[in-house]
């Protein structure tokens, strides 16, 4: 039976994957962005298309509205919209800490607050049971990385998702996060990635190989699944091994 998926940042790298695969299902997909040509040019068959800025409440309030007029209730929403930053404009200022407050304030708006507000805005809309929401972390979460604000927006998720596990299980209704490690052919990193780095990357994975977006869409394609249904408040890492470093 067909279900109505929501993913936010659909248009690109690991939401676009997922939107394939399930639309590969026969599932109806909702594809959600701040870019509408981005969304447009999403190589998804049948899907709906809505551009909002999900940091604003403004913007997810125009998402509610849309999911009740086209889709009625959500079997899986995935958040998948975020980033480091590296898209939006700097800070204007030479002052240190004006920069630390726009790094710090981004980051948890692009990672956190847009998962929250979104998540917030359309949980009574989550099929029970049966409903899956599902998160997108980071192994920054669990270790750093260059961006100290980016990794904490990430491992805010962890309590938001053990909190709302607690509160969506009774309705039969499981809440996860899956934190990738290297993922190419995304956006993520811009220019920012030469061999050096993306070499130490694989490196210390005990695959010999970076992640791609296809390994973290199977992994939320199966917890969206009947036979994941038991499986709720967990953090999922796909990363090749690279946490537990060598």
């Amino acid at each position: 039976m067909a279900r109505n998926v929501v993913i936010s940042g659909g248009g690109t790298g690991i939401g676009l994957a997922a939107a394939q695969l399930f639309a590969a299902d026969g599932d109806r997909v909702l594809l959600l962005g701040r870019r509408a040509e981005v969304l447009e040019r999403a190589q998804v068959p049948g899907a709906l298309t809505y551009a909002a800025d999900l940091s604003r409440p403004r913007g997810v309030r125009g998402v509610e509205r849309f999911v009740a007029a086209e889709l009625g209730t959500v079997d899986v929403l995935i958040h998948s919209a975020g980033g480091s930053g590296h898209l939006e404009p700097k800070v204007d200022s030479d002052e240190p800490l004006d920069v630390v407050l726009h790094n710090w304030t981004l980051n948890f708006g692009l990672n956190t607050l847009t998962a929250a507000l979104l998540t917030e805005a359309l949980k009574d809309r989550l099929a029970d049971p049966g409903g899956r929401v599902l998160f997108l972390g980071s192994i920054a979460a669990f270790r750093g990385s260059g961006n100290v604000a980016y990794a904490a927006s990430k491992a805010a998720l962890h309590p938001y998702a053990h909190d709302l596990a607690r509160q969506l299980g009774p309705r039969g209704i499981t809440v996860n996060v899956v934190a990738p490690g290297y993922i190419e052919d995304t956006e993520f990193f811009g220019d920012g990635m030469d061999e050096e780095r993306r070499a130490l990357r694989i490196a210390e994975t005990s695959t010999g190989r970076a992640g791609a977006p296809g390994d973290v869409a199977a992994t939320l394609h199966w917890l969206a699944s009947h036979g994941a249904g038991h499986i709720t408040s967990q953090i999922i890492q796909v990363n090749g091994g690279a946490e537990r470093g060598h």
